[in-house]
């Protein structure tokens, strides 16, 4: 007969053989999140590492788009066999693209999304990280529902910023926001094209940010919009360029912490639930 002793060690065992999930954001549209998402996740992958996409970007997601993938399915159609879901059924709605991560599209239509509850998310993220090492989520645009959600269970969080004065002030609101919410020590700053012609410097941000080590990849708009418009990610094809380079050594980073932080669900309250009652009313009482 098993012990109290020996059955604990087996789920730490079991929670130990989760994979990791990242969770990369952006406070602003327009500055590289995707397609930073789908170059890294190609990164992890040439590192013997097996990952998969979550397009979590539920109404307007472009992660099919910078793969150039004729997905069959899409979260959608796994919505709609989510009852009787398990780890077998989902690997056969998983795009498989030619530099072997896995993709799960999101909506082909931005009403779909309506469709898409936290409690099928979480199972189908759930069921993508028993199979995978990694699996990086392109969440939307701020901090709506689902992206709290994808913060909250992620183990590690990329905020992707550049050097953009509105990009900065948005990304600094959510900093301060993720630490509200108790998440901000998960949380890495990206400052994408960071050598850019700008009046502020990427050091500049780092400061502004107040983040002692971030994470700089270097400006390429040619590169970056050219992988895009042809839906080939460029560590595939450009590697030897700076941006690539930069991309690997994320990829590196990410990859020297390999210990998985199990994500605790909350007891009460969700995140978001805590947060909204920070708001301030025009009168300047809390709501």
């Amino acid at each position: 007969m098993t012990s109290p002793d020996e059955m604990q060690t087996v789920g730490v065992e079991r929670q130990r053989k989760r994979g990791e999930m990242i969770a990369v954001c952006s406070a602003k549209g327009g500055i590289g999140r995707t397609i930073l998402t789908v170059n890294l996740a190609v990164a992890l992958f040439k590192k013997n590492i097996s990952v998969a996409i979550l397009d979590g970007d539920f109404q307007f997601g472009d992660v099919g788009l910078a793969m150039d993938l004729q997905s069959t399915f899409t979260i959608k159609e796994v919505i709609e066999g989510i009852a009787t879901l398990d780890e077998h059924s989902l690997a056969g709605y998983l795009c498989h693209h030619d530099s072997g991560v896995k993709v799960l599209p999101a909506t082909d239509r931005p009403e779909y999304a309506d469709l898409v509850s936290k409690e099928a998310v979480n199972k189908i993220s759930d069921l993508m990280l028993l199979h995978h090492d990694y699996v990086v989520v392109d969440t939307g645009v701020g901090l709506n529902d689902h992206t709290i959600n994808f913060v909250e269970r992620a183990d590690q969080i990329l905020i992707v910023t550049n050097l953009e004065m509105a990009a900065l002030k948005n990304t600094k609101l959510m900093l301060e926001t993720l630490e509200i919410l108790g998440l901000r020590e998960k949380a890495r700053v990206v400052i994408n094209r960071a050598n850019m012609e700008s009046v502020i410097q990427a050091t500049d941000a780092a400061n502004i940010l107040d983040e002692k080590d971030p994470i700089y990849i270097p400006n390429d708009f040619h590169i970056c919009s050219q992988s895009l418009n042809i839906g080939i990610p460029f560590v595939i094809n450009q590697t030897k360029t700076d941006v690539a380079k930069g991309v690997y050594k994320m990829a590196e980073m990410i990859t020297s912490r390999r210990e998985i932080i199990t994500f605790k669900t909350s007891k009460s309250q969700s995140l978001l639930s805590k947060w909204l009652p920070r708001k301030r009313t025009k009168g300047g009482g809390n709501e």
